[in-house]
């Protein structure tokens, strides 16, 4: 089967989506150069804040995301990847606009979570990804129940995503995500990194409870689509 082309809509932040395309490259089962399948990333810091937005008080990030795809498929890509998780909350209106498949990392880590046989997850994600049932639509429809931080604790993994790792303060923002990922592991059965910058700053042994990282899991899942081994999602 023919090799496709991965498409990385980026820029959310960009440290993220440097470390997705860096978790590809190692996630290939490559003995050279040539082994390694073609990626198109389109960097696009200039997206407005999709939790902003969400919450009611910023720009539309749509247009921006929406015409990034299309760029990605004018260019070749044969598949779109987007390392972040509340940039999914628009995930239909970017399939809508585009004619090759967007591979939901949300849909691929509720599988899973699904396959581990979690009943109960932790989730570190923005207020925008909370707010906007982002992974509670994909999970509760399986059953599995979602802890998350209180309100003193929320405040302090936004502060460790944006004054942290989005300011390049990893650092602070390894301390603040980590003090309330130990708390939510004590009511949970596995937590999901749902920030690319949680993912950014948190290791599996950090805890006591599995950390189901998406990043992984969409890196995994493009590697197999960009060999041929997995068929493209039908749109």
């Amino acid at each position: 089967m023919a090799e496709r082309v991965i498409g990385i809509l980026g820029g959310m932040g960009p440290l993220a989506t440097a470390d997705l395309f860096r978790r590809i490259v190692e996630k290939t089962p490559a003995k050279r150069d040539q082994d390694h399948p073609r990626i198109i990333i389109y960097n696009n810091p200039k997206i407005p804040d999709r939790t902003a937005f969400i919450l009611g008080n910023g720009e539309d990030p749509r247009p921006e995301l929406i015409a990034s795809a299309r760029k990605l498929e004018e260019c070749g890509a044969d598949f779109i990847i987007m390392p972040c998780n509340t940039a999914h909350f628009f995930a239909e209106t970017i399939q809508r606009s585009i004619n090759i498949p967007f591979v939901s990392m949300i849909e691929e880590t509720t599988k899973v979570v699904r396959e581990m046989g979690l009943r109960k997850v932790g989730l570190l994600a923005t207020d925008g990804t909370i707010k906007g049932l982002v992974y509670h639509r994909a999970l509760l429809k399986y059953g599995v129940q979602i802890a998350v931080p209180n309100k003193g604790d929320q405040e302090k993994v936004m502060r460790g995503i944006y004054e942290g790792v989005k300011a390049g303060n990893l650092e602070l923002g390894r301390k603040l995500l980590l003090e309330v990922a130990r708390k939510l592991e004590r009511r949970s059965d596995g937590i999901i990194a749902g920030c690319t910058e949680v993912s950014v700053a948190l290791k599996p042994e950090d805890l006591s409870v599995p950390l189901i990282d998406p990043m992984d899991v969409i890196a995994e899942k493009a590697v197999k689509l960009a060999s041929g081994g997995e068929e493209l999602p039908e749109i």
